[in-house]
């Protein structure tokens, strides 16, 4: 298991670990270390956890099993049927663009920073296998019968053959709201976890005050700076943080993000460079940040509809 980091601050511990592409930090409202290490601890077995059950990088978990099912039926625990059920909800909401088996266009891609673009020949091979329409997803409601669960067929999918999932969109929100649900459990300290910019808090400080976090500045070429572009107060809920300030090219004086369209295997154009969105959970943010990107120009009118805070980076 990844090495733990315990670092005492004046009022508070800091625990992190790496995990998800990216740091994590639990930050616990306390002055007791044993505390602070216990939910660490407990943080990071939950996101290993999740990083195994569903990284497309493990070769030996239930997605990859989904992924190289080869058109069967492939049945589900009640977990990863959340999972599945809150991206069909998102394809339905954004009208096909938040589509989790877009991520197969990762093939013609890679968003390094340099000027390589695919061939049209090579995006367009890869169509066929985008469009969760073309998937059978079907939900068992599990309910209790006679003091007993009903344990009839497990919820199923089932895919053409060649296509595949991927909850890169979602896993990371989804990782810093069950670790937050874990912790506070565990102790009524407040608590601050953040994945990679993508966090929650359990409440307020003890002493009342907003959890300050820095959203990051980007200089004239969207590269990310040290400093902090706003410092935002969070007492509630969840923030999470969505761009292209780390994976992008360049060619021919176009920059190309890394979020693509589903149905034409090629960047969104014209979005801001960075969408910060707050929410009542991690998830529900993300998916926001998200949206508003795949609007492209159209990002800030969207997220003013949603009547939800957020701060654009241009």
């Amino acid at each position: 298991m990844p090495d733990i980091q315990l670092r005492p601050h004046k009022d508070h511990w800091v625990g992190s670990y790496a995990a998800m592409a990216s740091t994590c930090d639990i930050i616990i409202d306390t002055s007791e270390q044993e505390l602070a290490q216990k939910l660490t601890q407990i943080a990071q077995q939950e996101t290993l956890r999740i990083q195994q059950k569903f990284s497309r990088y493990q070769k030996d978990n239930l997605l990859w099993k989904i992924n190289h099912a080869n058109g069967a039926v492939i049945n589900v625990d009640s977990e990863t049927a959340h999972l599945l059920d809150f991206a069909d909800q998102c394809y339905q909401l954004s009208d096909g663009y938040f589509d989790i088996t877009s991520g197969c266009l990762r093939r013609a891609w890679t968003f390094d920073g340099s000027d390589k673009l695919p061939s049209e020949d090579s995006v367009n091979a890869l169509l066929p296998f985008v469009g969760w329409h073309k998937v059978s997803w079907k939900k068992v409601s599990w309910k209790k019968a006679n003091g007993q669960k009903n344990l009839g067929e497990n919820s199923s999918l089932q895919m053409p053959a060649g296509m595949e999932i991927d909850f890169g969109g979602i896993g990371k929100e989804y990782a810093v709201d069950s670790v937050l649900r874990l912790l506070s459990a565990q102790t009524n300290a407040p608590i601050l976890v953040n994945f990679g910019g993508d966090l929650a808090v359990t409440g307020a400080r003890k002493n009342g005050a907003a959890w300050q976090v820095g959203i990051e500045s980007l200089d004239s070429n969207a590269h990310i700076n040290k400093q902090a572009e706003k410092i935002l107060e969070i007492s509630a809920g969840a923030l999470a943080t969505s761009g292209d300030s780390r994976r992008f090219l360049i060619a021919n004086n176009q920059r190309y993000g890394h979020i693509l369209n589903p149905f034409t295997g090629w960047p969104i154009m014209d979005a801001p460079r960075s969408v910060t969105v707050a929410g009542s959970n991690c998830i529900q943010a993300g998916m926001l940040a998200t949206f508003a990107l795949l609007k492209g120009k159209e990002a800030e009118q969207f997220l003013a509809e949603q009547g939800v805070p957020f701060w654009l980076l241009k």
